[in-house]
């Protein structure tokens, strides 16, 4: 059998967030449930509540939901009408297709002030004679039974043959305690016989065979025939198919390397990030905006020649590098302003430096001539002397040293010689 559980529910509730304390609404229709538990301590701001096609046998754990409105319990296992005095809001209630065979159990439903409709149709008591008439005698309150309105003719002739009516209701439901009985001793015979049967000594043949003799017998509907009914449904459905309550779902294996081993690209924690090199081309730099203030110890890092994975709260993201990198010179390092997680990782192999070019108007250096042996420079082995006499020497070395050059001579102007004979020079007078 299936029970309430509260993953049921919270699954049951996305509507609403998957809150259940404040849930209005729920629907636990055609899951198998032969018991109502918890719903009236955990969902007590309930209004309408679906149990629709299960294998309930009985009303209980309902009294909390003083906000309950509706209760739908359309083909259940429902054999009395109790345990619903304390919800005070309720306006409607559906046991259609129920084994309800004791009309007389609606008198609970007095202090319910506020219920207007009911549904008896399709169980044993609606077959009752003076059934209807008994129902309007016994609730003031209800203006509807089995979809029809009810006139206030028909509760006035109600209440005028109450007391036959009543009568009569009550031989018709000790009739029904008999034949009940009855149903309970056959069914006790039948499941012995089944006890003595082995299923699991049985062939698949004979599994099969026994199978379909089930189906093909007749027996009378109970909540017995019903239940064991249900129960054979489902163990074939569980053989195909499980619940999608009880099933559980396959997590997606991730992925690490392809088939020929190379590392692939994972973000199964929809992080962003980034990668890029550095201004030296000699590092890649990995940039992981992790949550700003989620613990250091949930983030964990593995750096590999040719790949880089951060596990983040058992999350993995993995980046695929193009150059082989050397892990054990990274550096990882986390902002504390933004929680961002940067690792630097030094390429194996990184590019040459470029050696800056020579200029051209640099003039060539002066070769030492073999003589000048003298360095201006301290020598190790010299003695000590005070740093104003070792400058001072450095001065006059570089003064004797320095090339005087050979003063340039003036050259003098020619004097100027005029030509008598030049007929552009004008005769002197």
């Amino acid at each position: 059998m299936v029970r309430i559980t509260e993953d049921m529910i919270r699954k049951r509730s996305e509507h609403n967030e998957c809150e259940i304390y404040s849930l209005e609404e729920l629907s636990l229709h055609q899951h198998d449930i032969d018991k109502i538990e918890y719903l009236q301590n955990w969902c007590k701001q309930l209004q309408i509540l679906y149990l629709q096609n299960n294998l309930i046998t009985k009303l209980e754990n309902l009294g909390k939901l003083k906000k309950l409105e509706y209760l739908n319990l359309a083909l259940n296992n429902v054999e009395r009408i109790e345990n619903l005095e304390g919800c005070e809001s309720l306006k409607k209630i559906d046991l259609t297709v129920n084994f309800v065979g004791e009309l007389t159990t609606v008198d609970s439903l007095k202090a319910n002030i506020f219920l207007e409709e009911l549904y008896l149709v399709g169980n044993p008591c609606a077959n009752f004679d003076g059934y209807r008439e008994y129902v309007y005698a016994t609730l003031p309150q209800l203006k509807k039974l089995d979809g029809q309105e009810i006139e206030k003719s028909q509760r006035i002739k109600a209440l005028q043959e109450y007391g036959d009516i009543r009568e009569k209701i009550l031989d018709q439901e000790a009739i029904h305690k008999i034949k009940r009985k009855e149903q309970l001793n056959q069914n006790k015979e039948k499941l012995e016989c089944q006890n003595t049967k082995n299923k699991d000594e049985m062939t698949e043949e004979e599994k099969r065979i026994e199978e379909e003799e089930f189906w093909k017998e007749e027996s009378e509907y109970t909540p017995e025939s019903r239940t064991e009914m249900q129960n054979r449904i489902r163990e074939n459905k569980n053989k195909s198919t499980p619940s999608r309550f009880e099933q559980k779902k396959e997590k997606r294996k991730i992925r690490f390397f392809n088939d020929a081993g190379n590392p692939l690209n994972v973000n199964q924690a929809k992080i962003e990030f980034s990668l890029k090199e550095s201004d030296d081309d000699c590092s890649l730099l990995l940039d992981v905006a992790c949550y700003k203030y989620m613990d250091t110890s949930l983030i964990d890092l593995d750096v590999q020649p040719w790949y880089a994975r951060v596990t983040i709260k058992d999350k993995f993201m993995q980046v695929a590098l193009n150059e082989e990198v050397k892990p054990d010179s990274c550096v990882a390092q986390r902002s504390q302003i933004t929680g961002h997680l940067l690792v630097t990782m030094p390429k194996l192999n990184p590019p040459e430096k470029r050696k800056p070019p020579v200029s051209s108007d640099r003039k060539p250096e002066k070769k030492k001539e073999a003589g000048d042996d003298k360095s201006n420079f301290l020598e190790v082995n010299e003695e000590k002397k005070s740093i104003i006499e070792g400058l001072a020497n450095i001065a006059k070395s570089d003064v004797a040293n320095r090339h005087v050059r050979k003063p340039v001579k003036a050259k003098q102007p020619e004097p100027e010689v005029y030509d008598d004979d030049n007929p552009e020079v004008p005769p002197l007078i």
